[in-house]
Parts: structure tokens; C-alpha cells; sequence
């Protein structure tokens, strides 16, 4: 793609300050047009060292409402962003609907850097995939991601860190790594040339900027901005004159999927006395295992899913009771808040990952997409049939960093769930637990286990797969799930 860049490409004076100006007051209403239609727009600005990101990222935003935008520099990582997989840095740095997000620099960096440094060929095919899943899903969930790639030549660069060194004040910018890169251009243009060709999909294509001159690199930033947000909102208000989208509330797949939950005896159980001491035992082991794996950095996150009263909190509190409260957090999911509601549905989850060494456990999880969201109607057909490709993604990205990724379901019939329920009417410390929606969830407990089959089969993958814990005796399932936990670590850590 670089090959065919004119860099002589220049715009006079006159002519820039008449262009810009027309063109600023365009994008000044085009950001107030993309507000009230709640489009979240990522710019992204990725090139060469001292090809003018920051200058132009300046010159750019002087026509914008500020109370709209924000500026992020992810040239270098915290402590805490390098203790995550690398997409967490971006998944908390995405923009809610109807504001922007403007990256200096991006997830690009880490491509750039696995080849620069000539990582194996199977970890640089891992973090395109990642890049590609990621992109795509926030595509598809409403984002508009706008990709900007800025050009110089090799002579271009070396005579900018001269200037800049030149600089009292601004020495310190040109680093031993910029002059390598400027040593080394051929490679580094190989290198970029070959992520732009790769990561130019039709969703989020990239720009190009011949950034030699400044006042040309402005003019052409600005009028691809504005030509994208107006296609994008045109294309927006369109589609809501002709959008019928399918809420209905007892959204049914395309066939029916084989039962899983029949195939388990719910009349399992424990005696009291192997209990206690098979309770002792793993209670006991995970307390080693958890300082193991804070020592190898090595993060966790236990998913807990089931019906309604399956014995999910009291499991968790047999699963902690003495782990290091500093070590782990169990994460309560309900349904998503104001603040949740303005970003992609799995931002509320990217964003409480655990960082390397620590234990996440969500009591619920990512799956409420293809459970109650989509029982209850709460997204549409299109939303909860694309959900299982982006968490099979997710997942799959978490498992690339070295993440630990245990998945459980609780499971319990519905006339257990009755004694439950009742049990907890009837007790005045309990009563809380039960609620009129309780209750109507369960008159739809066939369209729930058709819902959790179909969740089985399309999410139990080979590196994430799903366990069933057979509840109908609390007991029993607290000792299946420590059990399942402590080989799951001892397997890694030994």
C-alpha cells in the first residue's frame, strides 16, 4: 500500500486556510449529528516516529466541542496495562455512544512490535485474529472505527529528529529506538506494509496520509473524517426509517439442539463426613495454588452460571472462604446500568478482567447475552446469534494472554427450584432472595434450557469448555467445583 504514495503531495497556503476553515465548520456539526445519534467513533492514528500524530491529532480537534472527545497516548503501557491482555488497554479506552475516542497509537503497536522483535510466527498470526475479532465486533455493535496511517520518507524522518534534537527543550523526544527505526526503514516499511495490506478490512479500512506536508496531511484528515461521519450518518438515518428489528421475546434459534442437561443424574450426592473432609482438603490446597499463581503472574477467572437457586453464592463462599481476599474478587452481575447501557455489552466485563496473578469470579457473566437478553427480549435476534462468535472471541483472547478460563453451570430441576423458592418465602432471612421475577422467569423454564443448550453447543469450546455441576445437593456441588478448580491450577502450576 505504501508503494503507490505520492509524498510530494503538497496544498498552498491560501487555499489550506479557505478549505479548513469550510471543512471544520462541517465537522464541528457533524460532531454534534453524531452525538444525537449516539455513534461511539474511534480515531485511530498509527505511523512513523515523528511523522506529526500529535501535531495533526492538535490541529484536527481545534474545530471540535471538547466536552465530545478524548485524547489517549498509549505510546507506553502502565504497570497495570502490561499485567493485561493487551486489548484490555483498548477495551478501557473505548468511547461511550455518541462520543470519540482519539488513539495516538493503538493495538497496532503490538503487531508492530511481535514482528520488529521476530516473535514466532504463531503468536503474530494470534494477535492478528485477536485484531480482526476486535475490530469486527465493535463494527457490528455500532462503532465507527476510522484509521488513519501516516507517511514520510526515510530522508523526511531523519531531517525531523534533527530538527527536534536541535531542541533544547524537545531533545529528549528522538530516542535510540526512533533512530533505529529510521536505520532500519526498509524493514520497518516491509513490516507496515504488510499489517496495513493484512488489517485493511472492508469494515475498518485504513487512510493513508502523505504526512510530508503538514497543511496537505490536515486538509486530507479532516475531509476523510467528515466524508466517513456523513456517509455514516446518513447510512444510520436510513436504516431507522426502514429498521424493524426482532425483539420478540421468545426468540427462537434456527433448529433445535440436542439436550446436554438430560444427560446428568441431579441425584447425586455427597455423605456428611466425606464432605467435610474432601471441603478441608481443597479448601486447604487452593490457598497454596493461589500464591503460586500470584508468584507466575498467571491470571484466573471462574464463570458461574446456573438456574435460578442453584446454590451459586453459597458455592462461591465455600470456593473463597480462605483464599487471600487481596488476591481475587468475586464480581455480582445484575442487569447492565445507565453508564453500561452506553458501551458494547462486553466493555462492563473487558473492563473488571483480572490483572496477571489474580482471580476474577463473576457470579454471572457475558453469557446473560444468550440467557436472559435473549429470552426476555432484552436485544435483538441479530444481537444474542452474533453474541456466541464474539465470546467464543473474548474467551479465546483471554486463554492467548495465558489466562486461566473456567466456566461452570450450575444445574438443578425445576421442581427443586420450586422447593427452593418456596423455602425462601418462608423464611423471614431469605425472603429477599425471591422476587416476582423469579417467578415469571420460571413459567419459561423450557424456553431457558433450549436458550442454554444451544449456549452449550456453540461456547463449549476445547480451550473453554463448559462444566456441568449437578446442585440438587449443595454439598456435592461445592466439592465438584473446588475439585474441578484445584486440578484445573495444579495442571498449569506443576
Amino acid at each position: 500500500m505504501l508503494d503507490k504514495i505520492d509524498l510530494e503531495k503538497k496544498v498552498d497556503k491560501s487555499k489550506y486556510k479557505q478549505a479548513i476553515s469550510e471543512i471544520n465548520t462541517r465537522l464541528s456539526e457533524l460532531q454534534r449529528k453524531s452525538k444525537e445519534l449516539k455513534i461511539p467513533v474511534i480515531l485511530l492514528f498509527e505511523g512513523w516516529s515523528s511523522s506529526g500524530k500529535g501535531i495533526l491529532i492538535n490541529k484536527l480537534i481545534l474545530s471540535m466541542d471538547p466536552r465530545g472527545f478524548k485524547v489517549w497516548s498509549t505510546d507506553k503501557l502502565t504497570e497495570e496495562e502490561k499485567m493485561h491482555p493487551f486489548l484490555w488497554t483498548y477495551w478501557n479506552k473505548l468511547p461511550s455512544k455518541g462520543r470519540i475516542s482519539i488513539l495516538n497509537k493503538s493495538w497496532y503497536k503490538e503487531l508492530l512490535h511481535s514482528n520488529i522483535n521476530n516473535n514466532s510466527q504463531n503468536k503474530i498470526d494470534s494477535i492478528y485474529k485477536d485484531i480482526y475479532s476486535f475490530e469486527k465486533t465493535l463494527v457490528k455493535n455500532g462503532y465507527l472505527i476510522i484509521k488513519f496511517f501516516f507517511h514520510i520518507s526515510k530522508e523526511e524522518q531523519k531531517k525531523r529528529f534533527k530538527k527536534i534534537e536541535d531542541s533544547h527543550s524537545m531533545a529528549w523526544k528522538v530516542t535510540e529506538n526512533d533512530w533505529k527505526q529510521n536505520e532500519d526503514y526498509h524493514i520497518y516499511r516491509k513490516v507496515f506494509n504488510n499489517m496495513l495490506k493484512k488489517t485493511n478490512y472492508d469494515f475498518s479500512p485504513w487512510h493513508i496520509i502523505e504526512a510530508e506536508d503538514k497543511k496537505y496531511a490536515s486538509l486530507k484528515i479532516s475531509e476523510t473524517l467528515a466524508k466517513i461521519l456523513e456517509e455514516s450518518i446518513h447510512s444510520i438515518e436510513k436504516a431507522d426509517e426502514n429498521k424493524v428489528e426482532d425483539f420478540s421475546i421468545n426468540s427462537k434459534a434456527d433448529h433445535e439442539y440436542q439436550s446436554i442437561l438430560n444427560n446428568y443424574d441431579l441425584s447425586l450426592n455427597i455423605q456428611k463426613e466425606d464432605y467435610s473432609k474432601q471441603l478441608h482438603l481443597y479448601q486447604k490446597r487452593l490457598i497454596d495454588l493461589q500464591y503460586m499463581l500470584y508468584a507466575k503472574r498467571i491470571p484466573v477467572v471462574i464463570v458461574y452460571e446456573g438456574m435460578d437457586a442453584a446454590g451459586k453464592g453459597g458455592n462461591i463462599r465455600r470456593l473463597t472462604e480462605h483464599m487471600d481476599p487481596r488476591g481475587y474478587e468475586v464480581i455480582p452481575i445484575s442487569a447492565p446500568n445507565m453508564v453500561e447501557q452506553d458501551y458494547h455489552y462486553l466493555w462492563r466485563f473487558w473492563t473488571k478482567m483480572p490483572k496477571d496473578g489474580h482471580i476474577s469470579i463473576f457470579d454471572r457473566s457475558w453469557y446473560g447475552r444468550v440467557l436472559v437478553e435473549r429470552i426476555e427480549g432484552f436485544c435483538s435476534q441479530d444481537d444474542w446469534t452474533r453474541a456466541y462468535d464474539e465470546i467464543n472471541a473474548m474467551e479465546k483472547q483471554l486463554i492467548n494472554h495465558g489466562t486461566i478460563l473456567l466456566k461452570f453451570f450450575l444445574q438443578i430441576d425445576k421442581d427443586e427450584q420450586y422447593k427452593r423458592f418456596k423455602a425462601r418465602e418462608e423464611n423471614p432471612e431469605k425472603s429477599w432472595k425471591i422476587t416476582e421475577e423469579d417467578w415469571r422467569n420460571r413459567s419459561k423454564w423450557e424456553e431457558y434450557e433450549d436458550a442454554i443448550n444451544e449456549m452449550f453447543h456453540k461456547t463449549s469450546t476445547e480451550q473453554a469448555p463448559w462444566t456441568v455441576v449437578e446442585s440438587t445437593d449443595k454439598k456435592y456441588a461445592r466439592i465438584k467445583v473446588l475439585r474441578n478448580v484445584v486440578e484445573a491450577l495444579e495442571k498449569i502450576l506443576l
